[in-house]
């Protein structure tokens, strides 16, 4: 029977592990016992789950984010795979229903727990891989490389991944934010993920060193020298997290690049929930009446004039292009603010599809450059295989018409800005965020449309996500919400500017505070501080 070390036991009564312990093990032993189901091992799972969600926006008790891989590694600790995926699946519904809880707000529990329980089924997958590897050399590394692996094949699989409630996202306060720039989230991922497995593996040598001496810890002389080590070790990764902020000479990405200034413009809703845009025309005009006072505001002189003015997502459900009222009310906005807008726009096509679209306004030329979301979300901008899912939920025709997919990057030169625009849940994903960079993108735009969500941890969520983007990509972030909460972010994740939810807001920078810098020509786009 393994114990401790994964050595073979002598037979001795002295050397089996007893219910409880950490090295004990769910295969059978020689004499033919049937497996020990501790029932502290679900246990510790689930208190794993409840830590990480815990330590995201809302609750924001960062430092418990290392629990949850701790956890998991010491319950999988000498079981089979089969017992590894239950005690993964009991994290991932621990951590996963309460954190997308949002999801449900206005749709009812079934989307909700449907969608939690998919991404659960991730992390039951991660629990049946972890329990293969304990007997690893470096097991701790082996295991933090897991964690990151999943989450991967979880934000690409399926309908395109979920990637939402990622360990890196938890990070956006603390020492472990700064390895974004180096790293990006998967970095942050691999580092929370290695100082919980760390820590569980000195907890296992604490208890080992404890029964190898058979006395108090005063009596263990050498004993103990291994879970000392891999203390120093869960020590020194956020040591090398906080280090990870010194500048490097030469290496900053917004060094010597030119400045402008932006405005952010969050009109609110006429209500929260899926009706929120019942009254479209309310949810326009919220917005056109924000960016009029910004514009009496530059004229008295008590707000700076603008280069550019961002709208959000579904600023005008109304499509400018086929609604001539539309179209000259957000002109007159433009032409009063003397700038260009970024509106946020539903449009018509093509064909029996609509697009989310991001539409820049200009005083001169009325509609130009566009960007089309490239990643609709299922079940909430379209409905893939709508038969099949109707027959378990009548909420799949709350979908009236799909949205279309975008193919090309949300690259928009704007007010003589490169800005990369995301489109609400784009931010999550790696690859969207890093090709608006890659097509040279000084500074990112996030527009979101968040009234569906109402008054839930949602919004903080996403916050958090622009922030480890602004870090990883050392570029100021601006978000921009309809009911909130909208932001601005700087390249070093700290929160300049933010709104409260259901709250019209106007952000401009004020002269003398930090203005937005795009990247000089020189600089790498790469990430890397």
């Amino acid at each position: 029977m393994p114990v401790g070390d994964g050595g073979p036991a002598t037979g001795t009564l002295a050397r089996s592990p007893g219910p409880g312990t950490p090295g004990s093990t769910a295969h059978p032993g020689a004499g033919g016992r049937r497996p020990l189901r501790a029932p502290w091992r679900t246990l510790l799972a689930a208190a794993g789950g409840l830590a990480m969600f815990l330590s995201f926006p809302g609750h924001d008790l960062t430092a418990l984010a290392v629990l949850g891989p701790a956890a998991l590694a010491v319950a999988v600790r000498g079981v089979r795979v089969r017992t590894g995926l239950w005690l993964g699946l009991v994290m991932g519904l621990a951590f996963f229903v309460p954190l997308l809880s949002w999801t449900g707000i206005y749709v009812g529990a079934f989307p909700w727990l449907a969608l939690a329980v998919s991404q659960a089924l991730f992390l039951a997958l991660l629990g049946g891989a972890t329990a293969l590897t304990w007997r690893l050399p470096a097991w701790p590394v082996w295991v933090a490389a897991l964690w990151v692996a999943d989450e991967a094949i979880r934000g690409r699989f399926p309908f395109g991944g979920f990637p939402w409630g990622r360990l890196g996202f938890s990070q956006s306060e603390g020492p472990l934010l700064a390895l974004a720039a180096y790293g990006g989230v998967p970095l942050v991922s691999f580092a929370v993920a290695l100082v919980g497995t760390l820590l569980a593996a000195a907890a296992l040598a604490l208890g080992r060193s404890r029964r190898a001496a058979g006395g108090p810890a005063g009596e263990r002389g050498g004993a103990g020298r291994p879970a000392l080590r891999l203390v120093a070790a869960v020590l020194a990764v956020p040591l090398i997290g906080a280090l990870a902020w010194l500048p490097l000479p030469g290496a900053s990405l917004t060094a010597g690049g030119p400045t402008a200034t932006v405005a952010v413009i969050q009109g609110d809703v006429p209500r929260a929930g899926l009706d929120f845009n019942a009254q479209r025309r309310a949810v326009l005009d919220n917005h056109v009446r924000q960016t009029l006072r910004l514009a009496d505001d530059v004229a008295a002189g008590e707000r700076p004039q603008p280069d550019v003015v961002l709208w959000p997502e579904n600023s005008s459900d109304i499509d400018p292009y086929t609604n001539a009222d539309a179209a000259t009310q957000i002109q007159r906005a433009a032409d009063a603010v003397d700038a260009p807008i970024l509106v946020g726009a539903v449009v018509d096509g093509p064909g029996e599809y609509i697009s989310n679209t991001a539409i820049v306004w200009t005083p001169e030329d009325g509609a130009g450059d566009t960007y089309v979301k490239r990643h609709p979300v299922p079940f909430a901008e379209y409905v893939p295989a709508r038969d099949f899912f109707r027959f378990f939920s009548e909420k799949v025709d709350l979908v009236r018409r799909d949205f279309a997919a975008g193919d090309e990057e949300g690259l928009l030169e704007v007010g003589g800005i490169r800005l990369g625009d995301l489109i609400c849940f784009e931010v999550v994903y790696d690859d969207l965020v890093r090709d608006v960079v890659d097509a040279g993108a000084g500074m990112l735009v996030v527009q979101t449309n968040n009234a569906t969500f109402g008054y839930t941890d949602e919004s903080a969520q996403q916050l958090a996500m622009s922030r480890l983007r602004a870090v990883e990509y050392g570029r100021t972030v601006a978000v921009a919400a309809t009911s909130g909460i909208s932001a601005i972010v700087a390249p070093d994740g700290s929160v300049v500017r933010s709104s409260e939810l259901f709250e019209p807001a106007i952000f401009v920078p004020a002269p003398g505070s930090p203005r937005y810098r795009s990247p000089s020509p020189s600089a790498s786009s790469a990430g890397a501080r």
